[in-house]
């Protein structure tokens, strides 16, 4: 069974995605174990009690320090005893030390076709303006293992979504998010867990 702690920033859209394949079966042989935000007020803490797990706040305005407050997030999740991190809309960087010890047990769900808008300033809204911006035609979502850089970890799925005329920011957010992220984060879950996923040389291996 794979134990999974699911780490959110805000509404909490992609963990209701998790949560909901879960109770599904469309993710099988997962435990979500934990929720933890850096944010007292994100409504996904909400969604996690409703759905009978355990929420958990760490947020940095609690410490005198960032490395306070990085050793205080490292000693929760340990405390956990997990074996996979989801970040899903965790607007936090991730201490060094936690990708360390955890390395390629953490996912990440990025809005966009990775390499193309991602890295430093790129998230939320913001990879969605700057798509629009250029006019590029596709777009899409990518899960991919977190290293040390923003966004350069190995990739393990992608999904293409198509841009259509008139599209704002908003509505191309949530058609992302709708046709890519809510499916691909439970897809990769489940394949972390049943074992179909392996890192070899900084690439993703799926075996069949």
């Amino acid at each position: 069974m794979l134990k999974v702690a699911v780490m959110v920033s805000g509404g909490g859209t992609n963990l209701q995605a998790i949560i909901d394949a879960v109770s599904s079966q469309r993710i099988t042989n997962t435990e979500l174990v934990a929720v933890i935000s850096n944010n007292q007020g994100a409504y996904a803490l909400e969604r996690a009690k409703k759905a009978g797990i355990k929420d958990i706040v760490v947020s940095p305005k609690d410490f005198e320090s960032r490395e306070a407050f990085n050793h205080a997030l490292v000693e929760t999740v340990d405390s956990l005893g997990i074996d996979l991190i989801v970040l899903a809309g965790y607007l936090v960087v991730i201490p060094p030390e936690m990708i360390e010890k955890y390395e390629n047990k953490i996912i990440n769900i990025h809005p966009s076709l990775i390499p193309a808008f991602c890295g430093t300033g790129f998230y939320g809204l913001k990879v969605h303006e700057a798509a629009l911006e250029r006019g590029v035609k596709v777009v899409g979502a990518t899960v991919h293992f977190v290293d040390k850089g923003t966004d350069t970890g190995p990739i393990l799925l992608q999904k293409a979504v198509a841009v259509q005329e008139g599209d704002t920011p908003k509505v191309l957010q949530q058609r992302v998010m709708e046709q890519a992220e809510w499916i691909l984060l439970p897809q990769a879950i489940d394949m972390i867990a049943n074992g179909k996923v392996v890192v070899v040389d900084n690439k993703v291996v799926i075996k069949k």
